[in-house]
Order: C-alpha cells, then structure tokens, then sequence
C-alpha cells in the first residue's frame, strides 16, 4: 500500500517505536493521528511532525472509539493502523511479599492484550467501508506489537509473557478474517530495544542487555521498528505473520 496521503493511526505513539514509526511515516505523506495514555507526550510528538494527537488509554473501550473518531473526522477514516501501546512490568508469581495482586496481572493483559484487539476491532470496522486500492484491491493494513517475550519470557514476565503471546495467537485469526475484506494484520516482535523503558534503567544493565544480543551487538533501535513497519505497508504478500526484530536473541531465564 502506498503511504503518501494515506490516514494513519499509530497508538503509542508519544515515544519510543511508535513516536519513530509516526516521524517516518510523517516523512512519507501520511496523515497521522497519534494515540497515547500520555496525552502531553503524545501532543509533542503530534505538533513535531504536523499530525494530530489525542489522549487515549487503548485498554478502554470508549477511550478508542472517541480518539478514532476524532481522528477520522480530521483525516478520514484510517488505512494504517499501527499500535506500539505497552506496559512492561515486572513481576514475580509468588514473590517476598507473597502471590502476585491478581490486578497486577490484570492491568498487563487489559493493555497490551486487550489494549491490542479493541484498537484492531475498531480501525477494522472503518477500513471494511473504504474503496479498495491497487492491484491487490487492499483497503488497510493493521500492525500489532508482540514481543520475543511471547516465546521466551523470563522469571518476572508471567503477565508480559501471556499478553505478547495473545497478540501472537489472534493475528492469523483475525488475518483469516479480514483477508476477505482485503485488510491485512501482521505483528512484529521486537527484542531488546533502546527504547524510554530500557534508559530507564542502570547502564550496567543496559550494556549486559546488549552484549545478550548476538549481531548487531548492541540494542535495537526505533528506527529499526519504524523500518520494518513501513516495509510491511508497503509490502501485500506481507499477511498473518509476526515477525521478529531481535538480533538473533533467544531470551535467558534471567
């Protein structure tokens, strides 16, 4: 699919990936409507790359279909859907202070799971009434964000873990769906990314991250998310794949 012109959605989009992937799409002539929980973030971002950005908590249902809809009346119903919303905590089964909060585990599912299927579901329904474009007669293009975690998640990641693996298992689901319609759903799993999470932490920890990654050896970068994103845009083969952005690294234990 062609990106010049064309409306875009890209939820998380206040930093990391998603902040990267708005910028190039940006770059590329699309109308981009940024989402994120971090409306002041998301506002920065939008005003640097003459897009619109708005409020939004994906896990929500109403939070959605409002932020969608106020994209949509902007810049028309959305092509592209891309949504790098996340939360990474950490968090032990049984740790010192006993079981883990059963909301703890909640709150990662509702995010990054939840979060994940009540975006497709409603970009879905507007791309299903849009002409489709091209030789391969397509009307959008959905993009979810997984996790190596979903195949390899260390001690701490149970909730991570089960919502990466969720976005996982629904993409061929809803790609069997959709391909009917001529929308196509693919996820990437990014591995160690340099990312506002990963600055966060110790550069101690930070530098053992990168030396876990086998080549390049050193951590991914948004660019590098961003890339892969538009080459699945502009790629229609590409469709009820997740694909792995990580360097060749198959996570430890710990």
């Amino acid at each position: 699919m062609k990106i010049h012109e064309q409306a875009v959605i890209v939820a998380g989009g206040g930093s990391g990936m998603g902040a990267q992937t708005a910028r190039m799409l940006a770059n590329a002539g699309a109308k981009v409507a940024l989402l994120d929980i971090n409306e002041d973030a998301v506002r920065k971002v939008a005003s640097e790359i003459n897009g619109i950005g708005f409020g939004c908590d994906v896990s929500d249902a109403y939070s959605v279909e409002k932020a969608v809809a106020q994209a949509r009346e902007v810049n028309g119903p959305a092509r592209i859907s891309i949504n790098c919303a996340g939360i990474a905590p950490a968090g032990r089964v049984v740790g010192r202070n006993g079981p883990m909060p059963l909301e703890d585990f909640t709150k990662v599912i509702n995010v990054n799971l939840v979060g994940s299927f009540n975006l497709a579901r409603i970009v879905a329904a507007d791309m299903l009434t849009l002409e489709p474009l091209g030789d391969s007669d397509e009307r959008g293009v959905i993009i979810n964000t997984a996790s190596v975690a979903a195949y390899e998640g260390q001690i701490g990641q149970a909730a991570y873990s089960a919502a990466k693996g969720g976005v996982v298992s629904m993409t061929l689901p809803i790609a069997r769906e959709l391909a009917k319609f001529g929308v196509r759903v693919l996820a990437i799993a990014p591995g160690i990314m340099d990312t506002p999470m990963i600055a966060a932490m110790p550069e101690a920890v930070q530098k053992s991250l990168a030396e876990q990654i086998p080549f390049p050896h050193r951590l991914g970068k948004p660019s590098e998310f961003a890339k892969l994103a538009m080459h699945i845009i502009d790629n229609p083969m590409l469709n009820g794949e997740v694909i792995r952005l990580d360097g060749a690294i198959r996570m430890q234990p710990k």
